[in-house]
């Protein structure tokens, strides 16, 4: 049964969901699936933009063919290899042997290693800003190399000003039969996991998702159409792309505070918990905790890109640092996380050692402020040190305040 939607005239959504994917590239948690995207356009030519996974073969052939309506398809346009969008390529040569390929030269030579074909005479190589006519339909290609991969290319509709954007502008979720932003609560049902998925799958690649912002920047634009998730237009369409514009620039979107912790019998939870209770004290509104043995760091790493200020607590583990927190911050630095103002908490019964291995990795970060010198607690916080908990609560609170009228502007 086929389930397709009209994106506009004579372009249809051909894609699908699948919600029983428990992980995205088998590390990412879904909680409810994610969706995977592809467009047909009907015209004197048709074109496909972009294929799907193997997990929704059968619903998209479906699609496909209900859309066609019996005409062949003239054009396949390949914006991104990564197989999750790729992967019946070979599949759809077969059944519609005229087909091209429309695709850039680094995409051609990801067919030849994905698959073992004959491309003789079956692709058409653009270059930036080269255009494909199908009738009424115009379509204007932009090269986007490294969001996230090094092929990736943007296709423009000229006509009907609709950009579809390969990964960019994605979001994990499955389809709920609201295709469009605007008809349903897009930052309620969305907001969070569209912050996931560009912080963890394209947060490394801030330069190049700037640099492909601004090529398409003077272009009117109608409509985003990306590979995952809602498809965006209207005023919502507006806010992610000033949300993407933050992400790839590193700037923080809340004036608060990010706590992560590791501890393994209570004793390092306890003192978070304590700086946790001093900052709402000091007035702070915005505070997010996470145990990092319990919440997968995915979630972890979206706050971190949220908020302007972290508290990173651990233990000390084999003389080293406990391996939840070490995955952490070792992913931040891996994603290009920067500017951002951090306390650090650690702890050790017989060689405490884990501050100093947290402090390190964070100076390697960019442009990464230590508010005050590491906290050490051995084995459990004394009285004693009640005030240099304090005294660190009043160095986060301060800044959180001196920084918030900036963020919000």
């Amino acid at each position: 049964m086929d389930c397709i939607q009209n994106v506009d005239r004579d372009i249809f959504w051909v894609g699908g969901s699948d919600r029983r994917i428990a992980l995205f590239e088998n590390m990412f948690p879904l909680d409810n699936g994610v969706t995977y995207n592809a467009y047909m356009i009907i015209d004197e030519k048709t074109a496909l933009i972009d294929t799907v996974d193997n997990s929704i073969r059968r619903q998209f052939f479906d699609n496909m063919r209900a859309s066609l309506g019996g005409r062949p398809l003239d054009y396949m346009v390949i914006n991104h290899m990564e197989p999750d969008h790729c992967a019946h390529i070979e599949d759809i040569c077969r059944l519609w042997p005229d087909v091209k390929l429309v695709g850039n030269a680094k995409t051609f030579q990801m067919i030849r290693q994905f698959y073992h074909m004959d491309l003789e005479g079956r692709t058409v190589e653009v270059k930036e800003g080269q255009e494909l006519s199908l009738g009424r339909h115009t379509l204007r290609f932009y090269m986007a190399p490294m969001v996230h991969w090094p092929e990736v290319m943007f296709t423009y509709e000229t006509s009907r000003h609709i950009l579809f954007s390969a990964d960019a502008f994605g979001s994990f979720g499955g389809y709920n039969g609201n295709l469009f932003c605007d008809e349903m609560d897009y930052f309620d049902q969305h907001m969070e996991e569209a912050r996931r998925y560009y912080t963890n799958i394209v947060g490394k690649y801030g330069p190049q998702v700037l640099a492909a912002l601004k090529k398409v920047g003077g272009q009117e634009i109608s409509m985003i159409c990306p590979l995952h998730g809602p498809v965006l237009r209207g005023p919502d369409m507006g806010k992610m792309i000033e949300k993407y514009t933050r992400w790839a620039s590193y700037r923080p979107e809340k004036a608060g505070v990010l706590m992560a912790y590791a501890s393994m019998y209570g004793n390092t939870e306890e003192v978070i918990h304590r700086l946790a209770g001093m900052l709402s004290e000091r007035g702070i509104r915005d505070i997010r905790v996470y145990d990092v043995s319990k919440t997968h760091y995915s979630y972890i790493i979206a706050r971190a890109f949220q908020y302007s200020h972290m508290v990173l607590a651990s233990p000390t583990y084999n003389m080293h640092l406990y391996q939840g927190m070490d995955t952490l911050i070792t992913d931040m630095g891996k994603l290009n996380l920067q500017g951002r103002k951090v306390a650090i908490i650690g702890n050790g019964s017989w060689s405490p050692s884990s501050h100093t291995f947290m402090q390190k990795k964070i100076e390697e970060m960019k442009n990464m402020t230590l508010l005050v010198e590491p906290m050490v607690i051995r084995s459990s916080m004394l009285p004693e040190q009640e005030a240099q908990l304090a005294a660190m609560a009043d160095a986060i609170a301060a800044s959180i305040k001196e920084d918030e009228p900036a963020i919000n502007a």
